[in-house]
């Protein structure tokens, strides 16, 4: 990334390399093998060791065309998908436009209506409002017809995306940036970009021809703040370059002039300073989503583009009824859903969970997904019916290194539509067609070794009591972010006593612990939604296991803050407990 005009960071912004870790941080190093120079390559904050975003294919192309549209008057569209990844995209993009006066318009298609990606009727109504460029965001690799219809109509499509380029040619259209596209190095960093920071390297390549013929244009650093939220909530892998733009969006968000993104906040919470992954992942990713899972999701792109303190709390606050609604919905599928493959297994190895029903809410499948992979372990393939009769929609999620796209790709003949990652995909096909995809699919997985296509339960180090500080607490916030590629370290720990447990809604655990070498160590722990977890021992069992002289207790957890009240403590966020 060439930083020269977009930023400027300097020695005071960069955390300094301290000359020794507490004992634990520094066996979470050795474990993934890195020495002094990893360890100072993945703690570093300088954009300037990045490669150039402007290398890309069609930067160029694009960035010319754009300044000739706003030199000449033309009307400019952007076309995002309704994710995240999408919606924050079509923010940033909105935000860049505005810093350089020009007026965009903004197009986001319906789940449920449009569907995934870009399409000839979406390029039609945009010819009717008079757009003569459109640039997709975080779609479009896929969509040759669209691509098609808009040369035939006097379009000129900017396809900038990061999905993979499947199709059996690319899209003609005007222009594709896509780190993924079948012609960039196979070795590039950049193939990890979310969506979100391909539309920022188009906003930068326009910053530097704008420059380039005496303009002065405001620096892009504080767009970085959408491109970490894309980033984190897209789940795009963290190596080197992901994890600078994140670190350095996540910085500026405490103090945000962004109205859209400062409602996602507490008062408390932006005094604080720091602003953890979790709460993008967790909070403020399901609340974009929510919108576009269960209707049309314009309301969290008004909000991320909205100039007005009071409007943007209206506009968070319909996100937070929506997604109550959402977690409802949710609710009952995945119930519906793991009883389904409840009632599957035989006895036989579980290769997969592929289930389907007609009555399922579309807008959930995705996230129903994960969480049969979270509890089955195995991949998951969870089907409901689309708004065409006869059509059936699915979102597939993959478990362990298994590529399910690859997978997909070998009944790619069963289709309609099919696209997405190694990790994630969405298809639909007829429903005649599901049987024989069931049967297909599971011999293709099973021909994979178990131990790729399975979730395996690790943990990074083993911990003891006493070693759970503050300064332990305060060193893992170097490690941030935290997502696809750093996961956040997963500890193991024995030696230890369980006091007590309360339940929570008769659903949460909170877990009172002591540590058997010095009883006044006391730790306290807390588990959602762990009460009726399959394959989870009740906290009355492990309570009285451990009253038997040779059961032992062993906790798997990462380690977090709890701010209540002003107040704050170490808390361990315990995944399971196993005697």
């Amino acid at each position: 990334m060439q930083t020269t005009h977009t930023t400027h960071v300097t020695n005071s912004q960069k955390p300094q390399m301290q000359p020794s870790f507490h004992p634990v941080i520094q066996r979470i190093f050795d474990k993934r093998d890195m020495g002094p120079k990893e360890i100072t390559e993945f703690l570093s904050w300088d954009l300037k060791a990045m490669p150039s975003l402007t290398s890309m294919k069609d930067l160029d192309i694009s960035s010319k065309r754009v300044i000739e549209a706003m030199d000449n008057g033309e009307k400019i569209a952007i076309y995002g998908d309704y994710d995240v990844d999408g919606t924050t995209s079509c923010a940033l993009l909105y935000h860049f436009f505005k810093m350089i006066d020009v007026e965009v318009g903004l197009i986001q298609p319906s789940r449920f209506i449009e569907g995934y990606g870009i399409h000839p009727p979406s390029v039609d109504k945009a010819h009717e409002d008079g757009y003569k460029v459109m640039i997709t965001v975080d779609c479009g690799i896929t969509n040759n017809e669209a691509a098609d219809r808009a040369k035939e109509i006097g379009i000129d499509l900017i396809i900038t995306d990061h999905h993979k380029d499947a199709r059996d040619v690319m899209p003609d259209a005007f222009a594709i940036i896509n780190p993924n596209r079948r012609d960039e190095p196979e070795n590039s960093e950049l193939r990890a970009l979310a969506g979100v920071t391909v539309g920022f390297a188009l906003a930068v390549q326009i910053r530097e021809d704008l420059i380039a013929r005496g303009q002065d244009i405001p620096s892009l650093y504080p767009l970085l703040q959408f491109a970490a939220i894309g980033t984190i909530c897209d789940l795009a892998k963290l190596n080197p370059t992901n994890l600078k733009i994140v670190r350095h969006g996540l910085k500026q968000i405490p103090t945000t002039q962004y109205h859209g993104i400062k409602a996602f906040f507490s008062p408390e919470e932006r005094k604080r300073g720091f602003v953890p992954s979790e709460k993008l992942s967790f909070n403020i990713g399901p609340l974009i989503n929510s919108k576009g899972r269960l209707d049309h999701p314009e309301k969290a792109l008004q909000l991320l583009t909205i100039e007005d303190d009071k409007k943007a709390f209206e506009f968070y606050s319909h996100l937070e009824i929506c997604n109550k609604e959402r977690k409802f919905i949710q609710a009952e599928v995945f119930n519906s859903a793991k009883e389904q493959v409840l009632k599957s297994l035989d006895g036989k190895e579980h290769v997969a969970s592929i289930v389907y029903s007609a009555d399922w809410h579309e807008g959930v499948i995705g996230i129903v997904a994960s969480k049969l992979v979270e509890t089955f372990k195995v991949p998951a393939i969870v089907f409901t019916n689309s708004e065409q009769d006869g059509i059936i929609k699915a979102s597939a999620r993959s478990a362990g290194d298994l590529n399910l796209f690859d997978c997909l790709a070998e009944n790619s003949e069963l289709f309609l539509k099919f696209g997405g990652h190694k990790a994630a995909a969405g298809l639909s096909m007829p429903k005649e067609n599901l049987s024989v995809f069931k049967k297909n699919m599971l011999e293709t997985i099973s021909k994979v070794p178990a131990i790729q296509r399975t979730v395996q339960n690790y943990f990074d180090v083993e911990i003891e009591p006493h070693e759970i500080n503050p300064k332990l607490l305060k060193e893992l916030e170097m490690l941030e972010p935290f997502g696809m590629g750093n996961q956040k370290p997963l500890f193991k720990m024995k030696n230890f006593r369980l006091d007590s447990f309360d339940l929570l809604k008769d659903v949460h655990v909170r877990w009172n612990l002591s540590s058997k070498k010095d009883p006044t160590c006391k730790l306290k722990g807390i588990s959602f939604n762990y009460i009726g977890k399959w394959g989870i021992a009740h906290p009355e069992d492990l309570y009285n296991a451990q009253e038997r002289d040779d059961d032992e207790l062993t906790a798997y957890f990462t380690l977090g803050v709890n701010h209540f009240n002003g107040n704050q403590y170490i808390q361990l966020m315990i995944e399971r407990i196993e005697s």
